[in-house]
């Protein structure tokens, strides 16, 4: 697998066992391989959450998750990990959005194919067995939903939502 082509879920868990697991994607190449064992994510534009960061920081460790477009076949990776600020490694990374701040170096101590079973059932790659767009709530109803602030409307959300990824790849 080349994991410079790959969506990584990144799923780490903080001391408290809490989990996180937060997509993050990019070109061909956004995700760095330094070594035999040793893989680069930079950080990117995304929620302003920290969840991640805080749990590698926290306890040194992280599962990801390899999906690559089209291919069943997905690739597992756990190991040990930190994030690094150096000048000189974040020079070497493939930007997603802005010039990463930081980034995630993991030692991997396990990697391995993972079954393709739960992707081919759900016909993750073709569009003719997705669930209609127009039968679901848009992303906008389900946050302004979970919100529940008064006087907050839909359209503000879904303003606020196109803002905010205009501004991801500023």
């Amino acid at each position: 697998m080349d994991a410079s082509e790959a969506l990584d879920k990144t799923g780490p868990a903080d001391k408290a066992g809490r989990a996180d697991v937060t997509p993050r994607g990019g070109p061909p190449g956004f995700v760095s391989v330094l070594d035999e064992r040793t893989l680069v994510i930079p950080d990117a534009t995304g929620n302003k959450r920290l969840d991640t960061l805080h749990n590698v920081l926290e306890t040194g460790r992280v599962g990801l998750l390899f999906l690559i477009p089209g291919r069943p076949t997905t690739r597992r990776v756990n190991g040990r990990a930190c994030v690094s600020a150096r000048p000189e490694l974040l020079a070497q990374l493939t930007p997603v959005g802005k010039p990463p701040v930081t980034a995630i170096v993991v030692r991997t101590e396990e990697i391995y194919p993972h079954c393709p079973k739960s992707l081919m059932r759900a016909s993750a790659w073709k569009p003719e067995g997705w669930v209609p767009a127009d039968t679901q709530p848009t992303s906008a109803e389900v946050t302004l939903a979970q919100l529940d602030l008064p006087g907050l409307t839909v359209e503000q959300v879904e303003e606020a939502e196109q803002e905010s990824l205009r501004l991801r790849y500023e």
